[in-house]
């Protein structure tokens, strides 16, 4: 059988390269929702496993731990709307408060060193008076909020169909998956060698270890925390909860909601509550965020925590939400090809 030529070999690649191109130029707005379906499968396909070993049928398992994780993901979205919706009328009623006689300044905040006398004059004059309080709501009010309600709407409904097609794509995942597996190894072995198994071993081990150290910390701050917002008196300590567990799937992120609740309580003058919640949940932080997250991802990747941390920032800022996974996927990858390369050569070494 005669060889191709070199000119033959050079029109194929070009080909290649211009089709697969066109193809993600095609399914530019579906990447998110693909990408978001490997990351799931891929951290949560020993469930599969036990499910089809159980004597399953992988179409059926597909669409039960599809539907679980329609669940998992839409159950907590609706909890939070249910919440927002019993919190609107509190805001409505606030406001109506604050235009008719204006919020009274707290007596902790003349006592803030250096600042409270400065803060204490802003708040006299701005919000403590009612009609400084109508000019300041009446500047808020200026703002453009049916246009932004109508961004928000747009963002809800591109953010569903973007869970819908997850979901698709997540069944086809659970159904094909090991026919997926071995053909990508097999293309892979042809374009790279057998390097390509052991580097795709090392970006599937990060996956599942920066779910696990991300996602299940997230929920663990957000339990305990919540139940810290609880006893300390915090107002909606569901709501607060549910967002520190949302934000504390990124390092350091939890913070910025405990700060809101401190300062909740510090308006209410429960001085004392505020800073022990602030005590305890920086304590929670820093156990989660120093020892319990690296030992997860660490231990699995074999990553230096500076390298996750470099990871997990670096793909957030770079692919979005689902750089948080793919970030250190790829610094593992880049560190196992890293290693590999390090090693001395038997021939020179001999």
């Amino acid at each position: 059988m005669q060889q191709p030529s070199s000119l033959q070999l050079f029109g194929r690649l070009v080909l290649v390269t211009l089709l697969i191109l066109a193809a993600i130029w095609l399914l530019r707005h579906f990447l998110p929702a693909l990408a978001w379906a490997g990351v799931v499968a891929l951290a949560t396909w020993p469930a599969r496993e036990w499910l089809v070993g159980k004597g399953m049928r992988p179409s059926g398992a597909g669409i039960l731990l599809a539907l679980i994780v329609g669940v998992l993901i839409i159950g907590p979205l609706i909890l939070l709307a249910v919440e927002m919706a019993r919190e609107a009328s509190v805001v409505v009623e606030t406001v109506r408060e604050l235009r008719e006689a204006g919020l009274g300044t707290p007596e902790w905040v003349p006592q803030i060193p250096f600042i409270g006398m400065y803060v204490a004059a802003w708040w006299q004059d701005n919000l403590a008076d009612a009609d400084a309080a109508k000019e300041l709501l009446g500047k808020a009010e200026s703002l453009d909020l049916i246009q932004w309600t109508r961004s928000l709407g747009g963002e809800a409904v591109s953010r569903l169909m973007t869970l819908a097609f997850t979901l698709l794509a997540l069944f086809f995942a659970y159904r094909d998956g090991p026919t997926i597996a071995k053909q990508s190894h097999t293309v892979a072995d042809r374009l790279v060698g057998p390097s390509a198994e052991r580097l795709g071993e090392e970006a599937v081990v990060a996956i599942r270890a920066t779910v696990n150290g991300l996602v299940l910390v997230g929920l663990a701050e957000g339990a305990v925390l919540g139940a810290a917002y609880v006893v300390a008196g915090v107002s909606h300590p569901v709501l607060f909860g549910f967002a520190t567990a949302l934000l504390a799937t990124v390092p350091f992120g939890a913070p910025l909601v405990v700060i809101v609740a401190c300062f909740a309580l510090l308006i209410q003058s429960r001085i004392t509550a505020a800073i022990l919640l602030l005590l305890f949940a920086s304590a929670v932080v820093f156990v989660a965020d120093h020892f319990v997250r690296p030992a997860l991802i660490g231990a699995s990747t074999r990553l230096p925590f500076l390298w996750i941390l470099l990871g997990i920032f670096g793909g957030l800022e770079t692919f979005g939400l689902i750089g948080l996974f793919v970030g250190p996927a790829i610094m593992a990858a880049v560190l196992a090809i890293w290693r590999e390369s390090a090693k001395p050569d038997r021939a020179t070494a001999h």
